[in-house]
């Protein structure tokens, strides 16, 4: 009975190592200590990055209308909308189009805990020196992109299914705002663009991307072939 438990426990320690993968060697001259100090620095600014981009803008749209020569605004941070919102909601009324407030409530809602949880995945990837750590990564390395694609789908999602009741429902046609760059929507001209929170996610994106390359660099030499 001892056998068979002493070899489960020894396959589960190997997968365990497999997993965490090789420690930092000991003997190690202070330059040759840095390539592997290299990734934990990458890693760690990423997740301030994220934590950071928690309190500024993501996202900001610029509506130009005859009535509003100096053009209404929206920003969107990862939790909330801020600016004319009011405003915009009282124009996108007459065209049947609902609340702003209205789009991406859960993912507003669960925006804070899933950057920091993204971002203490980031952390744990410190501490995994094997391939596992890219998995660890990918939420964060991706959130920018997921960020955009859910942007798109709400706007999408708001403008091609306006309220044929609505007072001008019938002067123009369901539409998809852009999510980036200039847009016409009848007598209206849209500017959309990025915010500073979006460009701390994107250099997380890109300090996670670095810091998983320098990581397998370091790291790899040391992996032993499975037995």
């Amino acid at each position: 009975m001892s056998r068979p438990l002493g070899l489960k426990v020894a396959y589960m320690s190997l997968w365990i190592r497999r997993i965490v993968g090789p420690r930092t060697p000991s003997t190690l001259t202070e330059a040759d200590r840095w390539r592997f100090r290299l990734p934990t620095v990458l890693f760690l600014t990423a997740a301030i990055l994220l934590i950071t981009s928690i309190f500024l803008p993501y996202w900001k749209m610029t509506l130009h209308a005859p009535q509003y020569p100096k053009g209404l605004s929206v920003q969107a941070y990862v939790n909330r909308l801020t600016g004319d919102v009011a405003e915009i909601d009282g124009l996108n009324h007459y065209i049947g189009m609902r609340p702003l407030e209205e789009a991406a409530q859960l993912e507003r809602s669960l925006s804070i805990a899933a950057i920091v949880g993204i971002s203490l995945l980031v952390v744990a990837a410190i501490f995994i020196h094997s391939p596992f750590a890219a998995m660890l990564t990918l939420p964060a390395l991706l959130f920018p992109v997921i960020f955009l694609g859910d942007m798109y789908y709400w706007l999408r999602n708001f403008g091609l299914n306006l309220d044929p009741k609505a007072p001008l429902s019938s002067a123009i046609d369901p539409f998809v705002p852009p999510i980036l760059g200039e847009g016409l929507i009848a007598q209206f001209r849209t500017i959309a663009q990025v915010q500073s929170g979006f460009f701390l996610a994107l250099a997380a994106s890109i300090a996670i991307g670095a810091g998983l390359y320098f990581q397998r660099k370091a790291y790899q030499p040391l992996i032993a072939p499975p037995q």
